[in-house]
């Protein structure tokens, strides 16, 4: 077994204890591998491991990705989400190239998106991103804008939302790390109370991710415990 797949097995491990402790089923929990900067083979290392869905956060370098895996795996049914921060003239490749973005956090990305998710495609699934913790360095919208922009992309074609994602600031305490997923558990249960039909968290990740089953994740995105220390990359 490669030390990929034995760390796959080790995180699936740790989502499916977990969620026992919530009481959760194991399967009400998604694994997003957060493969950023790792190259194509370690993806494929993944993926023959049984991994499907896999997270990116720089638009070309993923997109590259999303052609190559096709082309060396066309019976590899591989699952692609945009989970970093998107700048305007990144919504293009973007759209032609991913089935998930999680980090919309105004409404300008969301209507480009739309305009340019390719006919042919499924429509793009779509989680708004939610500045929890309130840090300056950080993207997403505020709490309190969150409604407003959540129904605003609801209305836009080729766009499903599905839910909120955040990245709240890191901490070690369990207690502690779980409360901001609480407030975004929070918040979805107030979209969902407004009207909104959405049924995704995407919190947690390599450090956090049995404080955010907790608190509800529907996706965990993990890269670290999964490929190892990140290497440098530029957007």
């Amino acid at each position: 077994m490669s030390a990929i797949a034995a760390n796959l097995q080790a995180v699936l491990a740790r989502i499916a204890d977990a969620c026992r402790r919530s009481g959760r089923p194991a399967e009400s929990v998604r694994l997003l591998a957060v493969s950023k900067t790792w190259p194509i083979d370690c993806v494929l290392a993944a993926a023959a491991a049984g991994q499907r869905a896999f997270g990116e956060s720089y638009a070309q370098e993923g997109a590259a990705k999303v052609v190559a895996a096709f082309d060396r795996h066309r019976d590899r049914d591989l699952e692609w989400h945009f989970i970093g921060p998107l700048q305007g003239n990144k919504t293009r490749i973007v759209a032609e190239h991913f089935a998930w973005v999680h980090a919309i956090d105004r409404l300008k990305i969301a209507e480009r998106l739309a305009a340019q998710r390719p006919a042919g495609l499924p429509p793009l699934q779509v989680c708004v991103q939610v500045n929890i913790s309130g840090e300056a360095s950080k993207s997403g919208c505020r709490p309190d804008e969150t409604l407003a922009l959540c129904q605003a992309v609801a209305t836009l074609p080729a766009l499903r939302l599905r839910g909120l994602m955040a990245i709240p600031e890191p901490c070690d305490d369990f207690a502690a790390q779980r409360a901001p997923f609480r407030r975004l558990r929070e918040l979805a249960e107030t979209l969902r109370a407004a009207g909104l039909s959405i049924d995704t968290l995407s919190m947690g990740m390599s450090h956090d991710l049995e404080a955010a089953v907790a608190e509800g994740a529907t996706i965990v995105r993990i890269g670290t415990a999964i490929f190892g220390e990140r290497q440098a990359q530029t957007p």
